[in-house]
């Protein structure tokens, strides 16, 4: 991976060249580590490669190296999605400015690790429904889960995890939707490329390019063992908050599996309504056990 620079590294190596410092500490993989950069009136040198200085470097913005010259790490497709520098080092993005992850008492990184210790994830086969930038995934296979199943529906969220240091490593894969609905033994499949099919439920981290709303229904019975559910808030996905979503993740999950489900408390300012209320609702609805913890619903299935 290329350096990655933020305003606070930009202006590290600025005031070196100004200063007439010739090499300076800081870091290029957002916090992830520290290196040593030489740094002259004009350029920087890093690994043996030499980087301009930014005209402009705005606040706010993570730059990557696009082989000629520096850009930001955002995409329009549908909607601008960003990756955007927090002060805990991982970072979280945005999508048409909407901040999708928490960071303003805590890191966004250290807030997924909290959530998965809700779950236990040594040893158990995980589904992660709203991937992001693989922060749940990455506690979990830090807890030895013994496969993490995410799902991703954003090709520009995937995008932005491939130049994210603090997400994990992953290949994006397609489902192969042909008899999805078959037993689970064994020969449900992901197409990997041109490569030969790879088992659906396999170990270390799966990412799957797809809509997990879409694909819950070909997913085989209680073939997990806990879930964790991080969805976009109720007025952008709200089939991730229906109840025939909830049925489905009590379907594919085994007797006593965890879930945990992020809700917030969007909405009860301005107009009164607990989703958090609602959501526990409909998942006790669908033969869980639920109770509020942290920032969301921590459930068992019956």
């Amino acid at each position: 991976m290329g350096p990655l620079l933020t305003l606070k590294v930009h202006e590290a190596l600025r005031t070196a060249a100004r200063s007439g410092i010739s090499a300076v500490e800081c870091s290029l993989d957002l916090d992830r580590s520290q290196t040593s950069v030489e740094v002259s009136a004009d350029q920087w040198r890093w690994q043996g490669a030499s980087y301009p200085f930014l005209p402009a470097c705005k606040d706010r913005t993570i730059y990557y190296w696009a082989g000629e010259e520096f850009a930001p790490v955002a995409r329009y497709t549908n909607s601008l999605i960003k990756l955007v520098p927090t002060e805990w080092g991982a970072p979280t993005f945005e999508i048409d400015g909407i901040k999708m992850l928490p960071t303003a008492k805590v890191s966004p990184y250290e807030d997924a690790r909290r959530k998965v210790g809700l779950i236990r994830p040594r040893g158990k086969a995980i589904l992660d429904t709203c991937g992001g930038l693989g922060y749940f995934a990455a506690w979990c296979l830090q807890g030895q889960a013994a496969g993490v199943l995410s799902f991703e529906k954003n090709q520009d969220v995937v995008w932005l995890r491939g130049l994210n240091p603090w997400s994990p490593v992953a290949t994006p894969v397609e489902l192969e939707l042909t008899g999805l609905a078959g037993p689970v033994d064994g020969s449900l499949s992901l197409a990997a490329g041109r490569s030969a099919a790879t088992p659906l439920l396999a170990s270390g981290l799966t990412l799957v390019r797809g809509d997990v709303a879409v694909t819950i229904s070909c997913l085989p019975d209680r073939s997990f063992d806990a879930v964790l559910h991080d969805p976009p808030r109720f007025g952008i996905a709200g089939e991730l908050y229906s109840q025939a979503f909830y049925d489905h993740l009590a379907r594919v999950l085994r007797p006593r599996g965890l879930l945990f489900h992020y809700t917030g408390t969007p909405n009860k300012l301005t107009t009164g309504r607990d989703v958090p209320k609602e959501v526990a609702s409909r998942l006790r609805q669908a033969g869980f056990s639920t109770e509020m913890e942290l920032d969301g619903v921590l459930a068992v299935r019956r």
